[in-house]
């Protein structure tokens, strides 16, 4: 098997393209409002917490519905619950471009908007990453997790560059009607796919029990187990970079829009490079050993960031921290899909989404109130050092663990 046959070998099936291609479109969509919505946000207020409230608005539903969410995922068509969240983005989208074209956005109309957003991706997210296994089988599945990945990078890098050309030579309402059109893509290859066995299993249980049946196994899998607990730490504090990137931008290099537009780019191309490796490696299975290195790289990389001063180094840094972080995400992703009962898979990656997305209003408060009282050249740092330091009583807590994924996988052709 060459090398282009292995990377794409999810893509032969027709439903996959479909569902891919419609959310390469979607999510850049979404990254190009995600960036205008932050910088507007800093625009009408100039503080740094208050950026940090927003994505934990925008995060903090996660935290409270994403385990909920899982059980209803295990019992309804995947499929037709995307078309509603997918609906229900288009008319926040629509919204969202009235309020900025009327000229009567306020704060805290961006807030309940977010928490709109939050409430959705709490029922999508989890939704759309088990629905992959469905779409690829069994065969294809890191495969097809590692290719779905990369419809979040490519998203990443081109999504903050569509943004900053839209805010600088047109206005910022621009980028949130290119997220609402963006929503129609999506739809579309939804409409299209044609499953002929759809998994969902409807349960006697209360949502309630379901939800534990989920957290049970998780906690009961050692191997599972140590990925959240690695999950927690990381996604938590060097998963912050919309809330860091832009008063980075503005106070340590003193620069605007296309600055920081830039450097989230770069953090994107970071990814898209570990996103199309991991999809090349995803044949040889878990590569463990370099999912702790990449944990502990990516702090390492943010604490050095107290150094940064400089747009090149800054955008070489971005593109070494957004390499690790994907990489990271990646294996964190196939550790919990790897392997699973089919009538759990709903429920164990809601829980992953719940670590990955639903820790983000902690990180994002944190760091908010430390730019706030330290300036922007403390947001990295402070994140960095702070999962290193967490990151020690992890291993050496799972260090049996630790020394078996530190052994180096056996590449078979």
């Amino acid at each position: 098997m060459n090398i282009f046959s292995s990377t794409f070998a999810s893509l032969r099936s027709k439903n996959f393209r479909y569902f891919w291609i419609g959310q390469c479109v979607s999510v850049m969509g979404t990254w190009v409002q995600r960036t205008a919505q932050t910088w507007l946000v800093y625009q009408m207020t100039k503080s740094a917490f208050l950026v940090g409230l927003l994505a934990a608005c925008q995060f903090a539903p996660i935290l409270l519905l994403t385990l909920l969410a899982g059980s209803l995922i295990d019992r309804y068509p995947k499929r037709r619950i995307l078309i509603v969240t997918q609906a229900g983005f288009l008319v926040l989208g629509v919204i969202m471009t009235a309020i900025v074209y009327l000229h009567v956005v306020q704060y805290w109309m961006v807030l309940m908007i977010a928490l709109g957003y939050g409430v959705l991706q709490s029922f999508d997210t989890p939704t759309r990453q088990s629905f992959v296994v469905e779409l690829v089988g069994h065969k294809n599945l890191m495969n097809g997790i590692a290719l779905n990945s990369t419809i979040f990078n490519l998203a990443k890098i081109a999504g903050p560059s569509i943004a900053g050309i839209l805010m600088v030579k047109y206005s910022i309402g621009f980028c949130f009607l290119a997220d609402a059109i963006s929503y129609l893509a999506v739809l579309l290859g939804l409409f299209l796919i044609n499953q002929k066995h759809v998994v969902a299993a409807p349960s006697k249980q209360r949502l309630w029990a379901d939800v534990v049946d989920g957290l049970k196994y998780v906690w009961q899998h050692a191997e599972i187990r140590f990925s959240a607990i690695l999950m927690i730490i990381v996604c938590t504090l060097n998963f912050n970079n919309n809330v860091i990137i832009p008063i980075f931008a503005k106070t340590v290099l003193h620069s605007g829009a296309q600055t920081y537009a830039s450097l989230l780019s770069a953090t994107g191309v970071g990814s898209l490079i570990a996103a199309f490796l991991m999809s090349y490696l995803a044949r040889f299975g878990l590569q463990r050993n370099i999912y702790l290195m990449v944990a502990v790289g990516s702090s390492v990389l943010e604490g050095v960031m107290l150094f940064i001063h400089s747009y090149s180094l800054a955008m070489v840094m971005m593109v070494a921290i957004g390499f690790c972080n994907m990489i990271f995400l990646n294996q964190s992703n196939a550790s919990f899909q790897f392997d699973i009962p089919s009538n759990l898979r709903g429920r164990v990656m809601s829980v992953y989404v719940l670590l990955n997305q639903g820790t983000t209003p902690i990180g994002s408060l944190f760091v908010g109130a430390v730019m706030d009282v330290a300036g922007g050249l403390w947001g990295f740092p402070s994140c960095g050092y702070l999962a290193l330091l967490l990151l020690i009583p992890a291993f050496l807590t799972n260090r049996k663990l630790v020394g078996q994924w530190l052994q180096p996988v056996a590449h078979e052709e």
